[in-house]
């Protein structure tokens, strides 16, 4: 989630991490960059680097016109980019944007049969963009299945990653993001997670995910230390690369890190965790 850096300081990040030996960069979008025009320039500065768009909110752009910014960018990079796609949540599609929210799972399958059908009429990418699609129940789970190449499930345990996998099948890639933070300060730990943790507590497609997983609202809206330390692997570099590997036990195909801060949380880079975490 760069948008707190300028653009000379992600470009530095990207290349980082690419000389670092990390697969894949899943870049979000909220309320700040576009991500195809930023991935875009990520793709120029770095050379053997994959690309995501973890994820590209479908409420925001028509379905055509999400098709060429992925085609437009996957082109361009040779073919690094995957297309993540997601319906994001009613906090920042309705109250924020002001477009109506309804139906999340029937929004998308239109939305898949729309840029099935979209025309594009430039020079086509070296091979067919990958799809996945951010998913947490069931249902959008079975869809990412059927439709697309796998799901990016986000906010999640290695419970759920069991738990999509076995929705999905043996097929499909399985994206899984955690939220990690190098440090041994439990205080410090808890205090910064739990402030990252808190904005996405209004959501309500985290929410009814975290209640399947067995936790309740006080857990979820006090911020327990059971909460928290279940969303965000924090410790020594052995104790965090534990709850990563329980991820792929349990069916990813790639476990996404999202890098916290231990002082400073999201927009704060740091680059010895992601030393020292590197591949």
């Amino acid at each position: 989630m760069p948008d707190a850096l300028d653009g000379g300081d992600v470009a530095y990040f990207a290349r980082r991490l690419e000389e670092l030996g990390y697969s894949r960069l899943w870049v979000a979008e909220t309320l700040g960059r576009d991500p195809f025009a930023q991935l875009a320039h990520l793709g120029a500065v770095t050379s053997t680097l994959e690309l995501a768009s973890g994820i590209a909110n479908v409420y925001n752009r028509h379905a055509g016109v999400m098709k060429q910014g992925a085609y437009t960018v996957a082109e361009q990079t040779g073919g690094r980019f995957t297309l993540g796609l997601g319906v994001s949540s009613p906090v920042i599609v309705n109250k924020i944007r002001g477009i109506p929210y309804d139906k999340p799972l029937s929004f998308m399958q239109s939305y898949l049969d729309a840029m099935d059908a979209a025309r594009y009429s430039s020079v086509q990418p070296p091979a067919p963009v990958p799809v996945v699609l951010a998913a947490l129940g069931p249902r959008m789970l079975e869809l990412a299945a059927e439709r697309t190449d796998g799901a990016h499930p986000y906010n999640t345990t290695p419970e759920h990653t069991a738990f999509a996998r076995s929705v999905m099948g043996a097929g499909p890639q399985l994206c899984v993001e955690q939220k990690v933070m190098l440090t041994t300060d439990a205080s410090q730990a808890r205090a910064t997670g739990g402030n990252v943790m808190k904005f996405y507590t209004r959501a309500p497609g985290y929410r009814a995910c975290w209640n399947r997983l067995g936790f309740d609202d006080d857990d979820i809206d006090g911020l327990s230390d059971r909460f928290v330390d279940a969303m965000v692997a924090w410790g020594d570099v052995d104790t965090i690369e534990r709850r990563l590997a329980e991820h792929a036990d349990a069916g990813a195909t790639q476990v996404c890190i999202q890098v916290l801060h231990p002082s400073a949380g999201v927009g704060a880079i740091d680059y010895d965790a992601l030393t020292a975490l590197a591949p």
